[in-house]
């Protein structure tokens, strides 16, 4: 075909799309190969089973992303065929596809922080933060060769848009112009709404992310399934849970509940509480939480903590909840799980809760949180406010503390001086107290101040030195606390907000992306161990916190406390990622539907999560699937209806 030959409009049009269709298709491929050692077991058969199914995505994302474009070809005007409309229509098309084409590019990256497509809450997520500009601009140097990806995609668009010109629709003349082009604009909208629905059956209900595990074998291969643009497109609007119905409320009560109930009366201990959350802390970075590595031999990259580890209580099995910064707030601080959504950023993110700050306020604590991000960042004060913080520290009150700006010029204050800043505001307050600090350094774009470059190991992944920036922060941080006289009287956790780069495969898969540690640290060396079996996620801090200080009324948690010999029900963790929910318990993992179980793995005797075990296991599978259910159909009521609460 030559360059610029005139054809029918229509045929244009459905040319045009399917030019698109080939490009959305490359973008896969181009994922896939930037992102091949996330799916080192994806097999030749099942990559292309998971191409296939991703031209159900690709068609509704092409339709819904081309929606301006089709209507404005279709409308049966004769002044559609001009030169001048043809070029207004023609930018219509660059515009739209190209922000779709740079989406997909955008994940290519992206998902290797975040194991899932990007959905519209990332828009949300940072819509406040002040550096984003510099983020962009670092992201395109750091990541060019994904720039220049995006520019060759746009050159192969635009040569085959100008493949072909628009000339006259079918019938151009006469009286039957207008009837039958209505009736091509008709057939275009019944072929449109089709399409993006996923299929004409009455019973098909419009296609969604979780219709990927028709294709996938485990919840991280839906990135091959997916694109970018549909996970947008689906998430746009945030709409109510729905009620489920798995069990009456006997059985659901003999399974699962939030409902924490003191089983004596032992006096409360009003011990002060630090909670540190440190930004992207992957349990593989911890060299005491891996003696498996390396024949034995792996060191880690946090000297500090391997250290206090010893003399902590830690568990080898414990997961984050969610796989952002924001889900990890509600998680440890008010034990509210973020599931197909960010808590934060539902509908139901105003309900009444009690967070761990809101009751311990209650005994007379000084609550406190810290976060070196400009004030606002994510939404954190907000939050931290309905948590029942009444003090919030930021870069606003670090400068205006210390007159000065150490700041890494993306996110906020380096880790070191912002450590020092809350051990000395802490050293301010009255007892009993608590305290939450969140870091930050340990995130893309990976930088560290200039004074310390070299000093730390720079390992296999750009986020290894950050990290042993970050771990001689927080040695720093407990050297200044130590010579407090607090410090003795204080509980402190530590553990992450999400995983984050990794180099070892246990860590890609499903199970491994959302290791993160949990660590009890008493100065009195109560408690102390090291957990073997028990299940344990972020949920649980809370809980187990208020557990440890013997507090002694009823309050409401949807984790477990950990350390309890009488816990009702046995303890399990649970999350989600893409379209599958994970349950966790003795060292089996579930991944399930909405509806049912799809894999069972052991993943202490299979850490690559490679042998399926449904089948032979069918009674564990069930077990698993009703823990699972159950918390679902208690968190989707106690949301909807505004019961996070003990009466």
């Amino acid at each position: 075909m030559k360059i610029g030959k005139t054809v029918n409009i229509h045929s244009v049009l459905l040319l045009h799309l399917f030019f698109m269709m080939l490009l959305f298709g490359l973008c896969r491929i181009l994922f896939y190969m930037f992102n091949q050692d996330l799916f080192a077991d994806v097999t030749f058969g099942r990559l292309l089973k998971m191409m296939w199914g991703g031209l159900r995505f690709d068609l509704t994302a092409v339709l819904y992303t081309n929606a301006l474009y089709i209507f404005a070809q279709a409308i049966p005007f004769r002044f559609r065929c001009t030169d001048i409309y043809q070029k207004i229509v023609k930018w219509i098309y660059y515009v739209t596809n190209g922000v779709a084409i740079a989406l997909n590019c955008i994940d290519i990256i992206y998902y290797r922080f975040t194991f899932r497509r990007t959905t519209w809450s990332v828009f949300d997520e940072f819509a406040n933060d002040k550096g984003n500009f510099a983020l962009i601009r670092q992201f395109l140097w750091d990541y060019w060769y994904i720039a220049a990806v995006f520019a060759g995609l746009i050159f192969i668009m635009t040569k085959l848009y100008s493949l072909i010109k628009a000339g006259k629709p079918l019938i151009g003349n006469g009286f039957v112009y207008y009837p039958v082009n209505l009736c091509m604009l008709i057939l275009y909208a019944v072929l449109f709404i089709g399409g993006a629905r996923g299929g004409f059956t009455p019973g098909i209900r419009p296609i969604t992310i979780s219709n990927a595990g028709v294709y996938i074998e485990k919840p991280i291969e839906s990135g091959i399934v997916l694109n970018t643009p549909f996970s947008i497109y689906r998430t746009l609007t945030r709409g109510t849970y729905p009620k489920l119905n798995f069990f009456d409320e006997k059985t659901l009560e003999t399974l699962y509940s939030p409902l924490h109930i003191p089983a004596d009366s032992a006096g409360f201990i009003p011990k002060n509480v630090v909670i540190i959350i440190t930004e992207s802390l992957s349990k593989e970075y911890i060299g005491s939480l891996n003696r498996d590595l390396d024949e034995g031999k792996y060191r880690g990259y946090t000297p500090f903590l391997d250290s206090l580890i010893a003399e902590s209580y830690t568990f080898a099995h414990s997961f984050a909840n969610g796989g952002k910064s924001i889900d990890a707030m509600p998680s440890v601080l008010a034990s509210i799980p973020s599931l197909s959504d960010p808590y934060v950023l539902s509908i139901y993110a105003n309900n009444a809760i009690k967070g761990l700050a809101t009751l311990l306020a209650e005994k007379g604590y000084d609550c406190s949180f810290f976060h070196g991000a400009p004030n606002g960042s994510m939404g954190f004060d907000a939050f931290a406010k309905s948590a029942g913080f009444t003090h919030y520290y930021g870069k606003n009150e670090y400068v205006a503390d210390n007159g000065s700006e150490p700041d890494d010029g993306y996110w906020g204050t380096w880790d070191e001086p912002f450590l020092q800043f809350t051990a000395q505001t802490l050293n301010s307050k009255s007892e009993p107290f608590l305290a939450s600090v969140f870091t930050l350094t340990s995130h893309h774009p990976f930088v560290i101040p200039e004074k310390y470059e070299g000093k730390f190991p720079k390992g296999t992944e750009q986020i290894h030195q950050c990290i042993g920036y970050t771990d001689m922060a927080i040695r720093r941080f407990f050297e200044t606390a130590s010579h407090m006289p607090w410090f003795q009287n204080t509980l402190f956790v530590i553990t992450a907000d999400h995983t984050n780069q990794v180099s070892y495969e246990k860590s890609k898969t499903s199970a491994g992306r959302f290791a993160v540690p949990v660590i009890f640290y008493d100065p009195s060396g109560k408690p102390k161990g090291f957990e073997e079996t028990k299940t344990v996620q972020q949920i649980d801090i809370m809980p187990t916190v208020l557990g440890l200080l013997n507090y002694d009324k009823p309050f409401f948690a949807f984790g477990f406390d950990v350390f309890a010999d009488n816990t009702p029900k046995e303890s399990f963790a649970i999350n989600y990622l893409n379209g599958f929910y994970q349950i966790y318990q003795n060292n089996y993992v579930l991944t399930t539907n909405a509806d049912s179980p799809e894999t069972l793995y052991n993943y202490e005797q299979d850490p690559l999560l490679r042998n399926n075990i449904k089948d032979s296991l069918p009674d564990v599978a069930l077990h698993l699937d009703s823990l699972g259910k159950a918390f679902r159909q208690t968190y989707n009521d106690r949301l909807i209806n505004n019961r996070m609460h003990c009466n």
